[in-house]
C-alpha cells in the first residue's frame, strides 16, 4: 500500500506555493513540555489558493485538571475541558480535516511535538504531511523585527489577533501571517512551490557569497537604491530574468547570498551581467516589468504575475431598467464601473447602503422577465419596473441619483435615511430604526470616498501624482486609456494634456489588451497605495493655464509648445 506522501512529491513540483492547501493549527496545552503534558484544546484554520475557507476547533480532556497558571493564560478552565472527548477520539477527525494538506504552526517545534507525543500516547500513525514554520519564514524575511512572536508580527503586520492564546485564535493569526508573506516569498524571494518553501526555511541565514564572475560583480557593486527594474542576461546577452523592486540594492542583494533558494541560485549561475533600469516610483517599476516579461519572455519568469482581486460595483446599462451589481472585474463594455475598493466588505457595504436607500431593482434579469411583483416593492425599496413599465423616467432619475451617491454625493442618502429613520420611530420600530441609523453611521464615514476615483473608470479624465522619492510619477487616465509621464514613446504625456485642453484629442472606443492589463495593474497598485497618490478631476480645471499653475513640468511644456507655433 502506497503512503500519501507518496503522491506529495508530485503536488510539490507542479504546484506554485500560492495555490496549495494549508492547514494552520495551534495547541494550547497543560505546560511546555510535551513529554510530560498534555494538550488541552487545538485550533486549525485552512487556507486553500490563498484564501481562508475553514475551521477547526475542540476541546481536548488532558485527563489530568488543567493547571491555575494556564487557565490565567488561556481562559480554558476544568469544566471547559471536563466533558470534552480525548485526544484519541479526535484525531481522526483532525486527520480528515488536515487531509493531504500542507501542516502550518508559528513555533512548528513546539506544536509538532505535542501532536508526536498524542500520536504516540494513542497509538496512531503520525500525519505525513509537509510542514512549514511561520516562525523560521519570519525570522528569514523580517530580520529588521525585534520580535518575531506571533503577537508582535500581528501588530507589526496590523493584523487583528482575536482570543489571544487560544487555539482557534492563534491558529487564525498564524494564517493571516502566512498570507501577508506569499508576495514578499514570491517577490524577494523567488519561491516557486513548496519544496522551494521548506528549503528556504531550513537553511541558516548567511552572509554574501564571493562572486566569481567579475563583470557580474562589477554590476551588482553599481545598482542604486532606487526603484526600478532588473535584468539578467546570459553569456549570449539573452535575457534570462526580469524582476522589479521597490529598493534595487535589496533586491538584487538577496541574490548574492548563500542561503538564496535554488531557483535564485540557478538564475545567477547561468547569469553573466546585471543591467537595471530606473523609475520614480514602484507602480512605474511594476508597469514596466509586466510589458518587458511579455515582449521578452525570460527563461526563469515561469509564472505570469497574479494581481489580487479588485472590488467593484457596476452599473448594469445593458438592460432597460439598469441595476448596480458588486463584481471583481471590470471592462469596456458599455457598463458603468465605480471602484476598485480597497477590499470585499467595503464594496459589500456600499452596495446595502445603495440597496437600503435607493429603489433600485436588485432581482437578476431572468427574475424580471418573469414580470413578477416581490416583496421589495411592498416595503418599497424598488420602484417594480417587473410590472410598472411606465416609470422608467422616474426610475432613471433615482439612477442618476445613485450615481451621484457613488461620485462622493452623500447629502442626499443621508436625508432619505433619516426621513426613513424618523417615521420608524414613529411607527415605534425601533429595531429597524436602529439599523437604519448604523447605516447612516456608514455614510458618514464616507465609504464611496475609499475608492480612488469618484467617477467611472470607463469615463474618468484624470491626472494621477505618485509620490516617489525622489520625482514623481504623473499618469493620465482618459476614459480608459493610460499615458505615464516619460514613459510612452508614441504619443508625449504633455501633448496629449494639451489636447485634452483644446479639444483635439479622440475618444478611445476601442482599448488593447495591452491598455486593460496595464490599468490593471495601476489601479491594483494604487487603492493599495493611497496615502502616495493624489488624484486631479481635469474637469476642474477650464484650460492648460489653469492646471498649468500647479505642475511645473506642464509650464515647461506649454512654454515649449508656445515656441513651437
Amino acid at each position: 500500500m502506497k503512503k500519501k506522501s507518496s503522491n506529495r512529491g508530485k503536488t510539490l513540483k507542479e504546484l506554485p506555493f500560492e495555490e496549495e492547501e494549508y492547514s494552520v493549527f495551534d495547541f494550547e496545552t497543560t505546560g511546555t513540555s510535551a513529554r510530560t503534558e498534555k494538550v488541552i484544546e487545538i485550533g486549525i484554520t485552512k487556507i486553500r489558493k490563498g484564501k481562508v475557507v475553514d475551521t477547526y476547533q475542540t476541546y481536548i480532556n488532558p485527563g489530568r485538571l488543567v493547571p491555575y497558571n494556564i487557565t490565567l493564560l488561556t481562559g480554558i478552565t476544568n469544566e471547559d475541558v471536563k466533558y470534552a472527548p480525548y485526544f484519541d477520539e479526535v484525531i481522526n477527525d483532525i486527520k480528515e480535516f488536515i487531509g493531504s494538506s500542507v501542516l502550518v504552526a508559528h513555533n512548528l517545534s513546539f506544536d509538532y511535538s505535542f501532536l508526536k507525543s498524542e500520536c504516540e500516547q494513542s497509538r496512531i500513525d503520525l500525519p505525513e504531511n509537509s510542514a512549514i514554520c511561520t516562525l523560521k519564514l519570519a525570522k528569514r524575511i523580517y530580520p529588521h523585527l525585534p520580535s518575531r512572536s506571533l503577537g508582535n508580527l500581528s501588530k507589526s503586520l496590523k493584523i487583528r489577533h482575536r482570543n489571544v492564546h487560544r487555539g482557534l485564535g492563534d491558529s487564525t493569526a498564524a494564517a493571516k501571517i502566512f498570507l501577508k508573506m506569499f508576495k514578499t516569498l514570491r517577490e524577494d524571494y523567488s519561491i516557486d512551490t513548496i519544496s522551494d518553501l521548506i528549503h528556504f526555511q531550513n537553511i541558516p541565514s548567511g552572509a554574501p557569497f564571493k562572486m566569481n564572475k567579475k563583470k557580474l560583480a562589477e554590476d551588482y557593486s553599481s545598482v542604486p537604491d532606487d526603484p526600478g527594474i532588473y535584468f539578467f542576461r546570459d553569456s549570449n546577452g539573452n535575457t534570462i530574468y526580469i524582476g522589479k523592486a521597490k529598493s534595487l540594492k535589496q533586491r538584487v542583494g538577496n541574490y548574492f547570498t548563500s542561503n538564496t533558494p535554488r531557483k535564485t541560485k540557478k538564475i545567477v549561475q547561468k547569469a553573466h551581467r546585471l543591467e537595471y533600469y530606473i523609475t520614480n516610483t514602484e507602480l512605474t517599476a511594476l508597469l514596466v516589468e509586466a510589458e518587458l516579461i511579455k515582449i521578452n519572455g525570460p527563461k526563469y519568469n515561469t509564472l505570469l504575475k497574479k494581481y489580487s482581486n479588485n472590488y467593484f460595483l457596476m452599473v448594469n446599462n445593458l438592460t432597460s431598467f439598469p441595476t448596480v451589481e458588486r463584481v471583481t472585474s471590470f471592462d469596456f463594455n458599455g457598463n458603468d464601473y465605480y471602484g476598485p475598493y480597497p477590499n470585499r466588505e467595503t464594496a459589500i457595504a456600499i452596495k446595502e447602503i445603495i440597496d437600503k436607500t435607493f429603489q433600485i431593482r436588485e432581482c437578476n434579469e431572468k427574475d424580471f422577465l418573469k414580470g413578477k411583483k416581490c416583496y421589495l416593492a411592498d416595503i418599497e425599496r424598488c420602484f417594480a419596473p417587473c410590472i410598472y413599465k411606465s416609470i422608467k423616467e422616474k426610475y432613471l432619475d433615482e439612477l442618476i441619483k445613485v450615481h451621484n451617491f457613488l461620485s462622493g454625493s452623500n447629502q442626499s442618502a443621508v436625508n432619505r435615511l433619516l426621513n426613513k429613520m424618523k417615521i420608524l420611530s414613529e411607527h415605534k420600530k425601533y429595531e429597524e430604526a436602529a439599523s437604519t441609523r448604523d447605516l447612516i453611521n456608514t455614510v458618514l464615514k464616507q465609504l464611496n470616498k475609499a475608492t480612488i476615483l469618484s467617477e467611472p473608470i470607463n469615463k474618468a479624465n484624470v491626472l494621477i501624482e505618485v509620490s516617489g522619492v525622489k520625482e514623481n510619477d504623473y499618469l493620465l487616465l482618459l476614459e480608459g486609456k493610460m499615458f505615464i509621464k516619460n514613459y510612452d514613446n508614441s504619443i508625449s504625456f504633455e501633448e496629449v494634456l494639451q489636447n485634452y485642453f483644446a479639444g483635439t484629442i479622440q475618444l478611445f472606443k476601442e482599448l488593447t489588451d495591452k491598455d486593460l492589463e496595464r490599468l490593471k495593474i495601476a489601479l491594483s497598485w494604487l487603492v493599495k497605495n493611497k496615502g502616495k497618490i493624489k488624484v486631479h478631476y481635469l474637469k476642474n480645471y477650464g484650460s492648460i493655464e489653469e492646471i498649468a499653475n500647479e505642475f511645473i513640468f506642464i509650464n515647461k511644456a506649454k512654454r515649449d509648445y508656445q515656441l513651437q507655433e
